[in-house]
């Protein structure tokens, strides 16, 4: 079954993915930018199969699911640690 909600928020991560496409010089401004990005990507990939999984193979697209919020909650706080803890050629 698909949730009207869910499928809102794969439409707004589209457009935050577009809006990444055209400022992706100014992201790159930010602290390991790299490991932001891909947190987002997982988080996104997350919620496309969150939608998916309404269509077909409902167990095996919830594992994915999970597994792509954990993987993305586990690179953001490697992020956050980063940018609390910054090394000296990183931070110049």
């Amino acid at each position: 079954m698909i949730y009207t909600n869910e499928v809102v928020m794969l439409i707004l991560g589209l457009g935050v993915v577009w809006f990444v496409m055209l400022n992706k010089y100014k992201i790159r401004r930010i602290l390991s930018w790299k490991l932001l990005l891909f947190a987002f990507y997982f988080l996104m990939a997350g919620w496309f199969f969150t939608v998916i999984e309404g269509f077909i193979l409902m167990p095996f697209f919830n594992l994915l699911e999970h597994v792509s919020y954990t993987v993305s909650a586990i690179i953001m706080a490697v992020w956050c640690y980063k940018i609390a803890h910054p090394k000296r050629e990183e931070a110049s």
